[in-house]
């Protein structure tokens, strides 16, 4: 029984790039629907091809792609969107998690990790970069059930210096946790007040220090 092909737009504004992944998918249960170059673009072809997974590379001009995300994931909630990045960097993969992303792929992927992580995106499977993006998000989501003596926060709040150490902003801090910006900001000051330092730099190195992230 032939599987059922998985309809893709890929967003890069490298032709080079997107001319590689069409070619590397060519064979595959990959049927490629629509190729952008911008936020913009992504949006507009989403919209009208209503592809199971958008594959988005992060670092565009203009509308990046965490930007890029967060419109697709509130318009569009049921496409799943597969970040793409040449970057092996824990700050995107928080930020692109707390966005709503299914999974982080690397440019230099293989074409079978490349194809498992489409297939299991649009599937609704957990994600294929088992190391980085599994380990990043059950760090931003774990709570800590008996509070350590060392550490003198709330069980919130420990999740908010987490999210925090990791990079990321207020506003993706609210997203991730489902909570307001003015509530995450709140935190950060109580954090910054328990933990006596003076700003969130400092926060993030002392999480780092007491094994939060």
């Amino acid at each position: 029984m032939k599987s059922v092909a998985v309809k893709v737009v890929i967003v890069d504004d490298h032709e080079v790039v997107r001319r590689g992944l069409v070619s590397l998918l060519a064979g595959s249960n990959i049927k490629i629907v629509g190729e952008a170059t911008t936020g913009d673009e992504a949006l507009k072809l989403t919209r009208k091809h209503k592809p199971d997974v958008v594959l988005l590379d992060i670092r565009m001009p203009g509308k990046d792609g965490l930007v890029t995300l967060e419109r697709i994931r509130k318009d569009m909630p049921n496409v799943r969107v597969v970040m793409l990045s040449t970057f092996d960097n824990p700050t995107y993969v928080a930020r692109a998690v707390a966005a709503g992303a299914h999974d982080y792929i690397l440019k230099g992927s293989t074409r079978a990790e490349l194809v498992q992580s489409l297939t299991g995106a649009a599937a609704g499977q957990l994600p294929s970069r088992a190391g980085e993006l599994r380990r990043v998000a059950t760090t931003m989501a774990n709570r800590v059930a008996t509070p350590h003596p060392d550490i003198p926060l709330t069980q919130r709040e420990t999740q908010v210096l987490r999210h925090l150490a990791l990079g990321l902003s207020n506003k993706e801090i609210a997203l991730s946790l489902t909570i307001s910006v003015e509530t995450v900001k709140e935190h950060v000051q109580n954090i910054l007040r328990k933990i006596a330092v003076s700003d969130r730099t400092q926060a993030a190195v002392w999480a780092v220090r007491k094994g939060l992230v």
